[in-house]
């Protein structure tokens, strides 16, 4: 049996063929739904920031602010990160109380949420408390510790007579037979 499809479309096809993307190659990138979500994250951030600065009268709700908002990719949920003021004495309970005077607010925050920004859905919101600022302190802190030892290990070796006077020359791990991995 012959091939019903005459040479001069076949050709066509198979240029046609050439220009698509082969299966199972990566899908491409949804940056309009990307841009949605961080513009949906960025407003519920702001938003949220607003109530709580004002709206809120719960007394277990320290003074703090909303530092971020991730979105999950469905929109069904956020986590919402809240950052206390460091001059509270006792970081941990202010922390805890605050996360729980939230929790006792999800319904009204997402329901004045539904009102501020006339969508049909809010996501679900879960407030965490944002602890980033503690663990940058503490690796700044240990930073210049140990900026500090190197100084004064400098400075001893400098001044007694056994260690190398001046700047060590210290060669790259390749050449001195470290292997790279």
């Amino acid at each position: 049996m012959t091939n019903p499809v005459p040479a001069r479309l076949e050709t066509a096809l198979s240029g046609i063929l050439i220009r698509l993307p082969e299966q199972g190659g990566a899908m491409p990138e949804h940056r309009g739904r990307k841009h949605h979500q961080d513009r949906v994250a960025e407003t519920l951030r702001v938003e949220i920031g607003a109530m709580i600065e004002g709206e809120l009268s719960d007394p277990r709700i320290d003074f703090c602010y909303v530092s971020e908002v991730a979105l999950n990719p469905g929109g069904k949920s956020a986590r919402v990160y809240v950052a206390l003021d460091s001059t509270v004495k006792d970081i941990a309970k202010a922390e805890a109380e605050t996360i729980a005077g939230l929790e006792a607010a999800k319904g009204f925050i997402r329901f004045a949420l539904k009102e501020r920004m006339g969508v049909r859905r809010v996501p679900d919101l879960t407030f965490l408390a944002d602890r980033s600022g503690k663990f940058q302190a503490r690796i700044e802190e240990l930073m210049g510790r140990s900026k500090k030892k190197a100084a004064h290990r400098s400075g001893v070796l400098g001044k007694s007579g056994d260690g190398p006077k001046g700047p060590v020359e210290t060669k790259p791990p390749a050449e001195q037979g470290v292997p790279i991995s």
